[in-house]
C-alpha cells in the first residue's frame, strides 16, 4: 500500500495508492474520510510504503515544562531532545506515543518550569494527522512520566521541494 501525505493551504491530504482517502483542515480540526475501507486499512496497517520518507511534519508550539517540584525533570534539555509525544489517554493510560524532536534557539537548554516557543518535527510516517490542528494540546513524556505540555500555534505547509511556514491567522 503506497501512502503519500501532503500539507498544503493549511490542509492535510492523505493519499493511498494515488487516491485521496482523507482530508483534514488544520485550523479547525475538521476532517473527512473519502473511502472508509481504505482509510481503515491504513489506520490498522503495520507495513506501509511511504513516498517522501524524508518529509517531516513541522509545527511551532508553545512548550511549558513542569517544575521539578511538580514532577518534571531535575535538569533541563538541549535542542534536539526527542521525548515521547502523547496526544491521548484512556482511563489514565497513554494510548500511543509519537516520535518528534524539539528544536529551539537563543539558549542552551530549556529548564524545568520554563515556557518557550519551539519547533517540533514529527516523522510523517506516523498516524498523527488526526491530532494536527492549531490550538491542539499534547503532553511531553519520558516513558510514563509527564514532563510538560505543548500547544500547536503554527503548522508548516509542504511545498514540492521545500517547507514554508504558515502563520496562524
Amino acid at each position: 500500500m503506497g501512502v503519500f501525505k501532503e500539507i498544503k493551504d493549511r490542509q492535510l491530504y492523505l493519499y493511498i495508492d494515488g487516491n485521496l482517502v482523507y482530508k483534514r483542515w488544520l485550523d479547525t480540526g475538521q476532517s473527512i474520510v473519502f473511502h472508509d475501507t481504505t482509510y481503515n486499512k491504513y489506520t490498522l496497517a503495520r507495513d506501509l510504503t511511504y513516498d517522501y520518507r524524508d518529509k517531516l511534519i513541522i509545527v511551532k508550539a508553545k512548550l511549558k515544562m513542569k517544575s521539578t517540584e511538580d514532577g518534571g525533570r531535575v535538569h533541563g534539555f538541549t535542542s534536539g531532545y526527542r521525548p515521547n509525544h502523547v496526544f491521548e489517554y484512556k482511563d489514565g493510560v497513554l494510548l500511543r506515543t509519537y516520535i518528534g524532536d524539539i528544536i529551539f534557539e537563543g539558549q542552551s537548554t530549556i529548564e524545568p518550569g520554563e515556557e518557550k516557543e519551539v519547533t517540533v518535527r514529527f516523522l510523517s510516517q506516523q498516524h498523527i494527522e488526526g491530532y494536527l490542528n492549531i490550538g491542539r494540546r499534547w503532553f511531553i513524556h519520558e516513558a510514563n512520566k509527564c514532563l510538560g505540555e505543548a500547544e500547536i500555534i503554527e503548522i508548516a505547509d509542504w511545498d514540492d521541494d521545500n517547507i514554508s511556514s504558515v502563520k496562524q491567522s
